[in-house]
């Protein structure tokens, strides 16, 4: 799918990382009128209407992991996101937002095998105007361009700081097309992608000066006792652009129908506040 050259911006939102943010920014003891967790919802939607009103976008689409089937990340990594052990209240409420994105007339997309970030790449390569991805997760800095900026919360959801290929730079010392490379050379904690022993982020940067590419320190030697590791903690990194996306088109959120939804969903404070928006 390509999006005619015309198009306005995109809004890309990691829902995942959104709604876990709004979840530990907002207090659990926000509920439902039926007595269910709401806090993520609550924080969600508040952010959904904020940003629409910030950017005024032509389009928005938020991308979701499917927690009950592994990707293929799982299956080449074993030990990839191990150990994450969410509570049943942000389970619960994650399971819900599509179709309160879906309330606002905006997209979504959630697929066996993929994690949001895949939605995030498949949008900025299909859609052929300006891309603003909206996450908090610093691996989406490889598809920062001229084109495609990340919006990155600072405080829960409320302060943005837009990171362009300037502030890749430096905050990586990596230009955006090397921070696949980056990441695989350095690893990742948080997904427990072990990187290169002994190698950190200024060890990892400096190489990447040095040779341009992970795969041209390969060929001259460097790692080579983990050649096969590194190439594959990169694939791993990689966010994949062929995820499988909804039509893309431009959107008018349909507030009356939020509205209808939030007030379904027991949220009556989000209920009033779309109100007021006739």
């Amino acid at each position: 799918m390509t999006i005619p050259s015309e198009a306005g911006l995109l809004l890309a939102l990691d829902g995942d990382s959104l709604a876990h943010r709004a979840y530990h920014a907002l207090p659990k003891t926000i509920r439902s009128a039926a007595g269910r967790p709401a806090n993520a919802l609550v924080g969600f939607a508040n952010f959904l209407v904020a940003l629409w009103d910030a950017e005024l976008p032509a389009a928005l689409l938020v991308g979701f992991d499917s927690l009950d089937w592994p990707t293929y990340r799982n299956t080449a990594l074993p030990g990839y996101q191990s150990g994450r052990v969410f509570e049943d209240a942000i389970v619960e409420q994650l399971a819900i937002l599509p179709e309160l994105v879906a309330s606002f007339g905006f997209a979504s997309a959630k697929a066996p095998g993929f994690e949001a970030d895949d939605f995030l790449a498949a949008a900025a390569a299909a859609w052929s105007g300006p891309v603003a991805v909206v996450t908090s997760d610093r691996d989406a800095f490889q598809l920062v361009s001229d084109r495609v900026t990340v919006l990155q919360p600072l405080r829960g959801v409320s302060e943005l700081a837009r990171i362009g290929p300037a502030e890749v730079r430096a905050r990586y010392g990596v230009e955006p097309s090397q921070v696949v490379d980056f990441i695989a050379l350095r690893g990742d904690p948080s997904d427990r992608i072990p990187g290169a022993p002994g190698v950190g982020p200024k060890t990892a940067a400096n190489l990447l000066a040095q040779f341009g590419t992970l795969e041209a320190a390969l060929e001259a030697g460097r790692f080579g006792a983990i050649a096969a590791e590194l190439r594959l903690y990169r694939f791993i990194a990689r966010m994949d652009p062929t995820a499988p996306l909804p039509e893309l088109g431009a959107q008018h959120p349909d507030w009356a129908r939020a509205e209808a939804k939030a007030r379904e969903l027991g949220l009556g404070a989000v209920a009033r506040r779309l109100s007021e928006r006739g």
